[in-house]
């Protein structure tokens, strides 16, 4: 990096900003990162915590996918499976929120890595990385899109049993929740932050609103039962296999965890607000999580007819036959519906976001447009544009095979923990190392390809830090492992997991990009700050 590149990160506090604005603190922290600031940071505390926990949506989550843990694991394995997946997924979000601490960008996992890598494969590690978190993050908001489509259409079949659903239903519901999602994101940006905080209430009160009337009202099993009672429906050779395999359910409830992290540049004092909402989302959603986890293992009511549920939705079943009421059913089921449909807009925000910041950084095919930012909303246009031609598009594989589909669900948890792993293990690379320094110069470039490392205001110190960093990495390993096994042992063209295939394609494409193209654009994050 020159001398003039390097001066031209240090940010004066005093300088105003390309819109004429004198620079605040969050301006300065991003120009010490190379960035200047283009969007508007219109998230506080309460709003990006709605974000963080409206897109997590664990109890909503697990409650649609109650069939996973079901079939493998049963109702003990969903009790131990799902505290084994909080565990982990808290361990993996500290090791977020230290980087985020660190380099609060939109950019994320492809920033962290560029600034942690060795020189000699700097580029292209991050590189990788950001393809990782592009594939993961459209993965996530189609897949979130679709179980929400699903659920709409279960739900009509539960008030009205003569409804018999055709095979493009479920995309004609899909294409209203994106449309939903991009009319929030850009005709009504400026509603997003207040609807997040709102949604918030709505997410912890919609949990006591069906939990209450579902305990009260149905026959409760034994805990022996619950605690106990381990299924193996996957025909796999032992219930410790089967146990892990189920895990993914668990996974997905919890998955989109870095959404607040491609929000970075649209919050205020990120450094400090970006990992408090993240640590206090998992905290949050997995005590909602576990206490419904724990409510519909009690009130399961015959596990056959359950899992035989014409809805789709087993949960469907065990709130009605719970209730004894049709009606009461619909409107539990409304409440988790609701909650997933402004889930998605937040999801659509946060991929958005990070496709926008890699195609700033010259990673992506199209990058001059897919970069653009309106200067009148301060909202990636064409990122936004291109999210939802995606997803659209992704909406017809289901008409032609819902297996393909649920495939491609499996890769937003194999693209994101891939990412998290690749930063995750170079963090405990120099953290064992001791390349990260405590504090820093006020004009120092840090955080970026080239410059020294310093901790931000959240991170672990000591001995600590380096088992929760080690601990998130085996967690990680595990979850990718798993995500590519089919639910049954003896595979089907219907039962096959082709996630893999699709991910290692993925892969194996950007590479080629990369090759060919990328690697005489791509630098890693650009320094785009100007000199003094």
């Amino acid at each position: 990096m020159s001398a003039r590149e390097m001066k031209g990160l240090h940010a004066d506090p005093r300088e105003l900003n390309g819109s004429g604005r004198e620079k605040t603190s969050d301006d300065v922290h991003l120009a010490r990162l190379g960035k200047k600031q283009v969007l508007r940071r219109n998230f506080g505390m309460l709003s990006m915590l709605g974000f963080s926990c409206t897109i997590l949506v664990t109890w909503e989550g697990f409650t649609c996918l109650f069939l996973q843990p079901l079939t493998n694991g049963g109702p003990a394995g969903a009790v131990y499976g799902f505290l084994f997946v909080w565990l982990g997924t808290a361990c993996v979000f500290v090791v977020l929120s230290e980087l985020a601490s660190m380099a609060p960008t939109s950019g994320g996992q492809y920033h962290w890595v560029s600034m942690l890598a060795p020189r000699s494969c700097v580029k292209f590690l991050s590189y990788i990385s950001g393809w990782l978190t592009v594939i993961g993050w459209q993965a996530t908001f189609a897949t979130a899109c679709y179980l929400t489509g699903t659920m709409i259409q279960g739900v009509s079949v539960l008030t009205h049993p003569d409804y018999t659903p055709a095979y493009w239903h479920p995309t004609m519901y899909y294409w209203a929740v994106v449309a939903f999602a991009v009319g929030i994101n850009i005709v009504g940006r400026s509603v997003l932050p207040r609807l997040e905080g709102l949604i918030l209430v709505v997410h912890i009160l919609g949990f006591f609103a069906v939990i209450i009337p579902l305990v009260s009202l149905a026959e409760i099993t034994s805990a022996k039962d619950v605690f106990t009672e381990f299924v193996n429906q996957g025909g796999w050779s032992s219930d410790g296999l089967s146990f892990f395999v189920g895990l993914i359910g668990c996974v997905f409830a919890f998955a989109g965890g870095d959404a607040a992290v491609h929000m970075s540049e649209e919050i205020e004092n990120a450094t400090v607000i970006v990992p408090r909402s993240i640590l206090l989302s998992v905290l949050i959603n997995g005590m909602l999580g576990f206490g419904m986890a724990i409510a519909l293992l009690f009130c399961l009511g015959d596990l056959d007819t359950a899992l035989a549920s014409p809805t789709g939705y087993p949960f469907m079943e065990i709130f009605r036959s719970g209730t004894n009421s049709v009606g009461g059913a619909a409107t539990m089921t409304s409440i988790i519906i609701v909650v997933c449909i402004c889930s998605s807009t937040g999801m659509m925000a946060a991929t958005s976001r990070q496709l926008w910041s890699f195609a700033r950084d010259r990673g992506v095919p199209g990058w001059k447009i897919w970069s653009y930012v309106s200067p009148t909303t301060a909202i990636p246009t064409w990122s936004v544009v291109l999210t939802t031609t995606i997803a659209a598009l992704l909406a017809l594989i289901p008409i032609g095979s819902a297996v393909a589909f649920n495939d491609l669900c499996a890769m937003s948890i194999s693209g994101l923990y891939l990412s998290y792993i690749l930063v995750a293990c170079l963090l405990l690379w120099r953290r064992v190392t001791g390349c990260i320094s405590k504090t820093a110069e006020a004009d120092e470039i840090v955080n970026t390809i080239g410059a020294r490392l310093v901790w931000g205001q959240f991170y672990i110190p000591g001995i600590w830090g380096v088992i929760v960093n080690v601990f998130a990495i085996i967690y990680a390993l595990i979850v990718v492992f798993f995500s590519f096994w089919p639910p049954y042992a003896e595979v089907e063209l219907e039962t096959m997991n082709f996630s893999v295939v699709g991910t290692v394609s993925v892969i194996v494409l950007s590479v080629f990009y990369y090759l060919v193209r990328a690697r005489h654009v791509y630098r890693g994050p650009i320094i785009e700050t100007s000199p003094l």
